[in-house]
């Protein structure tokens, strides 16, 4: 019993120092221990209750009437509490009610700051949208005057630098779904622009053209006018004289047609095409621009190089032919000059190319329906401003001037057919007798028109005659007119002297060979030519024969070439057609004289 005493004491210390939370094993020892053990703590803790009872009461004993002294004062201070309350609320009241107008004007100047702050932000904004709306803006009135390559400019400006910085805004958001809307504007309208343009050039080619070789025909005529003026020691005072009347005109001609000299650029508006080209390229769609605006002009091409059916029948036809033809590579030459890679040399090359193939074909089969030498004159004239005018654009023309050779042929043939008919009427015309001379004038008349010389016709006295009939000179005469219709076709051809030369005595040779010499043999065959003007026409023809020579140096003093010179022809023709005229002659005379012997 003495052993469990110390024990519950032990007991009882570790319940009042241990936390609440950890008696329970402290607790199941008492109930461990021996039988009545449980009793026993129960009055060791009642002893201990009590004893700490006494000390609790003890203490309250002490401490009361401090306690007691604590209360009065605090009732003491209630009453200060209670009229310090009042005091509060009061004092409350009257700052609630002075410091309602500094709320007031509080929340005023809050507003007002607000406001303040949403108006900067507004200003701020609006700065970083102004410039957008204003290139906007200057974006809608390029695109109403027309200023289309300028608004592309302006749409990659909205999109690469303005419109990121206001992405956010629901108006940026439409102004970037309409610049794709507006660019394809742009094409269409440029695009249509670009076709009013080809529409518009291929009615203006001509005018084009037009003036072009118009400037290259003055300038030939005045080189050409020089080119004879410089080269050519005429004798003959009627071509000096024209010549000479000719220069005149043409300088007076120049002095008053003088003027500017007009362009392509000058006579049509090139911007459709700039316009077109420089808003496909910025649009990344060149190639696609520069494929449709070629193939355009190939159409046009074939277009301008069809004839019409009547071309043949007049030079008019020709000219505008050729006007379309010179004002359609004009341009392209332009465009080729002005722009880059929309037309290259490759391409203008293998164009002309094409076009000198049909153009040759055409005046091929249109000059083989001309019979008249004026009209294929006119023609070889045409074709030669035509070949120097696209010449001087750069277009190689050699196959043309080949060209002018086979039209020379056919040239002369039409000559020598229109000689035929005046030698015809010449000799239908003749009186087949001598040509009587009553003065020295009327002998000067004559023998300006034929070489004739005679020393012994000379010393004889007036009235006289001369061997010859009035056919000798007139046959002369036109023999001279027919080397000046020659010589014309060799102007401007861009041949030397010496092929002049050789050209002109070709021609004259067929004329004297064919021509005259089947004229004379017709002659001679008619029903009505006797005897009398068969002996007449054997002396016109000697004196024709020893003309010959007066006729090579005539060609001589034209083309300046020395007969002796190697390569020089000789006019053979009048030994051949005086031998095909003689032997019909003969024939004929003797069957006039077997019948006179016999009747004889």
């Amino acid at each position: 019993m003495a052993e469990s005493l110390p024990e519950h004491d032990r007991i009882l210390q570790e319940i009042e120092s241990t936390d609440t939370a950890c008696v329970g094993p402290t607790l199941r020892s008492v109930y461990d221990d021996q039988p009545n053990a449980h009793q026993k703590f129960m009055e060791k803790l009642d002893a201990c209750i009590r004893n700490h009872d006494r000390e609790i009461e003890k203490m309250c004993n002490f401490h009361h009437q401090g306690f007691v002294d604590a209360i009065t004062e605090l009732l003491k201070v209630r009453a200060d509490a209670e009229k310090l309350k009042v005091q509060v609320t009061d004092t409350n009241r009257r700052l609630q009610d002075a410091g309602k107008e500094v709320i007031a004007q509080t929340e005023e100047i809050i507003r007002c700051r607000v406001q303040q702050r949403n108006i900067t932000t507004v200003v701020e904004k609006l700065q970083l949208c102004l410039p957008v709306l204003e290139m906007y803006s200057k974006l809608k009135e390029q695109m109403s005057v027309k200023r289309y390559y300028s608004a592309l400019k302006t749409m990659e400006q909205l999109e690469n630098l303005y419109l990121p910085r206001v992405s956010q805004y629901r108006f940026c958001q439409i102004m970037i779904e309409n610049l794709p809307k507006l660019r394809e504007e742009i094409k269409e309208i440029s695009m249509s622009d670009l076709k009013d343009f080809l529409e518009s050039i291929r009615k203006h080619s001509d005018r084009i053209g037009e003036t072009a070789m118009k400037q290259v025909s003055q300038l030939n005529r005045i080189t050409s006018v020089l080119w004879f003026t410089e080269n050519f020691c005429f004798t003959s005072l009627k071509l000096s004289q024209k010549n000479e009347i000719t220069l005149k005109r043409t300088f007076e001609d120049e002095d008053e047609h003088e003027e500017e000299v007009l362009t392509a650029q000058d006579l049509v508006d090139f911007s459709p095409v700039y316009r077109c080209l420089h808003i496909y390229s910025v649009l990344g769609d060149g190639e696609i621009f520069e494929n449709y605006y070629r193939k355009q002009r190939r159409k046009q091409a074939r277009l301008v190089l069809q004839p019409q059916s009547s071309m043949h029948e007049t030079v008019e036809g020709y000219r505008r032919y050729f006007s379309q033809i010179v004002g359609f590579f004009v341009v392209e030459d332009h465009i080729l000059h002005v722009t880059q890679g929309l037309v290259t040399r490759t391409y203008t090359d293998e164009l002309w190319n094409m076009a000198l193939s049909k153009i040759i074909a055409v005046l091929r089969t249109h000059s083989s329906y001309c019979n008249d030498p004026d009209l294929v004159l006119e023609l070889k004239n045409l074709i030669v401003v035509f070949a120097d005018t696209l010449q001087g654009y750069g277009f190689p023309v050699n196959r043309l001037f080949d060209l002018l050779f086979e039209i020379r042929d056919q040239y002369n043939e039409t000559l020598l057919k229109k000689w035929s008919g005046l030698f015809r009427d010449i000799f239908e015309a003749d009186n087949y007798s001598p040509i009587p001379v009553a003065n020295e004038e009327e002998y000067r008349i004559v023998i300006s028109k034929f070489p004739f010389q005679d020393p012994e016709l000379d010393k004889q006295s007036f009235p006289k005659k001369l061997p010859m009939s009035q056919s000798v000179p007139q046959i002369y005469m036109q023999v001279k007119e027919f080397i000046y219709a020659s010589l014309k076709f060799s102007e401007s051809l861009h041949r030397s002297s010496t092929e002049i030369d050789d050209m002109l005595r070709k021609s004259t040779n067929l004329l004297l060979t064919r021509t005259l010499s089947s004229c004379l043999q017709n002659l001679i065959k008619k029903p009505h030519i006797g005897l009398t003007e068969l002996v007449q026409i054997i002396i016109n023809t000697t004196h024709l024969e020893q003309a010959c020579k007066y006729l090579e140096d005539f060609i001589s003093n034209i083309t300046n070439i020395s007969q002796l010179t190697v390569h020089t022809a000789r006019l053979y023709g009048l030994a051949t057609f005086k031998f095909a005229c003689c032997v019909p002659i003969v024939h004929v005379c003797l069957g006039i004289c077997v019948p006179i012997a016999i009747l004889l």
